[in-house]
């Protein structure tokens, strides 16, 4: 393989179809997405960042360290390059409306024991925005955890600091801000720390969707997989749901992005309403 350069080389910005190929080939393989043509531009504007770090400026030659990186080596560091991790809190509000619902039907049933998985955590505004969700309806004896997986180590670490900006934090409502969050002033303004009332809930931890079985073992109650499954193609599609059916208990919520749809996959899911399916 070339040699490295110093990392202020230019990056040479064409990516011929063939590398880009072989590239999108890659991350289909070990991530389950599918890189059309029209991704081109993307994976190059992404990979050139990551290629100026490393002091690489031709594709063809980040292309060879790529078929040669160990599984936890730049392969890890691509995905995270790739990946788009589109989120805010309480996203598609009406899905925490449904879930403070079922908790105050569950607990007037006697449930005291609840397991959530949010299959694709991103940088953490959606595990959070559950947290919330979830303290303001729990019972105080009650036993609840989140368990929330994303195939990018990045927006992991992310997650994991539980530390959000101002502007990010918009979404969250006052009261809310109040009892679950702390604020300090920095150079760029007040940001919010996640207080452990969240942190104690939540559970972060890698997981590639494109490679059951998964290592756990469930039920869950409710899996969130908003938002990833428009990524996929329907074989991938249909081994993660295959997943989700095998963790969830019986009559346990599958909740999925508005803009996704089951269509012809649905199988032992029943279609409760737009973006909602129950386990039979």
């Amino acid at each position: 393989m070339t040699a490295l350069v110093q990392p202020s080389a230019p990056v040479d910005t064409e990516l011929d179809p063939c590398t880009f190929h072989r590239i999108a080939a890659i991350v289909y393989q070990k991530a389950g997405i599918v890189l059309g043509e029209k991704k081109e531009a993307l994976v190059a504007a992404r990979l050139g960042k990551r290629m100026r770090q490393l002091g690489l400026t031709r594709f063809r030659d980040y292309l060879a360290l790529l078929e040669t990186a160990p599984a936890d080596g730049e392969l890890i560091e691509m995905l995270n390059a790739i990946t788009t991790n589109v989120t805010e809190f309480f996203r598609e509000p009406e899905h925490f409306k449904r879930l403070a619902k079922w908790m105050d039907a569950w607990q007037a049933g006697g449930q005291r024991r609840f397991r959530f998985w949010c299959a694709a955590a991103a940088s953490g505004e959606e595990p959070y925005s559950l947290a919330m969700t979830l303290r303001e309806h729990l019972a105080i004896d009650a036993d609840a955890r989140i368990l929330a997986t994303d195939l990018s180590t990045r927006a992991l670490a992310e997650a994991r600091a539980g530390v959000y900006s101002a502007e990010e934090m918009r979404p969250v409502s006052p009261p809310l801000l109040n009892r679950y969050w702390r604020r300090e002033k920095d150079s760029s303004g007040n940001r919010y720390h996640a207080l452990p009332a969240l942190t104690q809930l939540i559970r972060f931890a890698r997981l590639n969707l494109a490679h059951p079985p998964y290592p756990m073992r469930g039920p869950f109650d409710v899996i969130f997989c908003r938002n990833v499954m428009i990524y996929f193609d329907n074989e991938v599609r249909r081994r993660l749901l295959a997943e989700c059916h095998r963790l969830l208990r019986p009559d346990g919520y599958l909740v999925v992005g508005h803009s996704e749809s089951l269509s012809g996959m649905l199988g032992p899911f029943k279609g409760l309403e737009p973006s909602i399916y129950v386990k039979v």
